[in-house]
């Protein structure tokens, strides 16, 4: 849902990287590229959205001000948007 979501805002370069058994923090971490601050603001939201309608907890949320980059804690899956 994550991957498909930041396709569908047209993210660049989605990469999913898995962590099991090489990290306890998550179990994946997903990266992908932006083409301006609004866009990757815009990928962001929508996606906060998206996992909060299916019940997703979100720890954490860094980043969204000025969105260079946005990190998102999906407790499971760690998304940074550059």
């Amino acid at each position: 849902m994550i991957t498909t979501s930041l396709d569908d805002d047209k993210a660049e370069n989605i990469l999913t990287i898995p962590l099991q058994g090489k990290s306890t923090m998550a179990d994946y971490m997903v990266v992908a590229s932006g083409a301006s601050s609004r866009q990757v603001a815009a990928m962001a939201e929508h996606l906060e959205f998206k996992l909060k309608q299916k019940k997703v907890d979100i720890i954490g949320l860094e980043g969204l001000r000025q969105a260079d980059w946005v990190l998102l804690d999906a407790n499971d899956v760690i998304v940074h948007i550059f």
